[in-house]
C-alpha cells in the first residue's frame, strides 16, 4: 500500500514517518502530485504558520493536488487548519474543504496550548478502541470550532474542533505522533479504513 506524507516544507515530518515504521508501515515524503494523488492513504502534516504553509502549498501547487484527493486523508494541527475556507491567522485563504473559518483562542487563555488535553465526544472509525477522556499532545493557538463535521471535541477555554471529518479527509488538531500509545492507535486506525 502507497503511504504519502505531502511535503510542502512545513513542519518536522520525519517524527510522522518514524511513527508510521513503528506501526509496519512505511511511508514516502513526497512533493510529486502524481504519487501524492495515486498514494492509498494520504498525511498532510504542518506545523507552523498558515500564510506561510499556503505560499508553500501554491509555489509546489499541491493546494490543487490536496484539493483532489480520493484516498483517506488525514490533516495534523496546521493541515487540519488549512482544510478550513479561511483562518484568522494572516487572514489566509484556506483549501475549503471545509466551510469554515480557523479561530484564535482569546486572550483569557494562555496561548499557544501546549501539552495534553482530553478527548470528548469522539464518534466514528478514526476513534476506534479510544474512548473519551482520553489524552492527546496537542500546540496550537488557533482552532476549529465545532461543525457539523466535528467528531471529536476538546476544551481550552471553550469547546473546539479537535478532530473532523469530510467525506475521505480527516483531521485531528493535536499530533498523534507524539501521543503516545493511543496516537499510535489513532494512526493505526487511519492506516486500516
Amino acid at each position: 500500500m502507497e503511504i504519502a506524507i505531502v511535503d510542502y516544507g512545513v513542519g518536522n515530518i520525519q517524527s510522522l514517518k518514524f511513527a508510521i515504521q513503528r506501526l509496519g508501515f512505511e511511508a514516502v515524503l513526497t512533493d510529486d502530485p502524481e504519487r501524492i494523488l495515486n498514494a492509498k492513504k494520504v498525511f498532510f502534516p504542518g506545523v507552523g504558520e498558515a500564510k506561510n504553509a499556503m505560499e508553500r502549498l501554491k509555489i509546489k501547487r499541491l493546494d490543487l493536488v490536496v484539493k483532489k484527493l480520493k484516498a483517506p486523508t488525514l490533516g495534523i494541527c496546521l493541515g487540519m487548519q488549512l482544510m478550513c475556507r479561511k483562518s484568522e491567522e494572516g487572514q489566509t485563504d484556506g483549501l475549503g474543504i471545509l466551510d469554515c473559518t480557523v479561530k484564535r483562542f482569546s486572550r483569557d487563555n494562555k496561548i499557544p496550548q501546549i501539552g495534553w488535553n482530553t478527548l470528548n465526544n469522539t464518534k466514528g472509525a478514526l476513534f476506534s478502541g479510544i474512548v473519551k477522556g482520553h489524552y492527546m499532545y496537542s500546540v496550537h493557538s488557533y482552532y476549529v470550532p465545532i461543525i457539523k463535521q466535528t467528531i471529536a471535541r476538546s476544551n481550552y477555554g471553550l469547546d473546539y474542533s479537535s478532530a473532523i471529518q469530510e467525506d475521505n479527509f480527516y483531521g485531528v488538531q493535536f499530533h498523534p505522533e507524539k501521543s503516545g500509545k493511543l496516537g499510535s492507535k489513532l494512526l493505526l486506525n487511519f492506516l486500516n479504513l
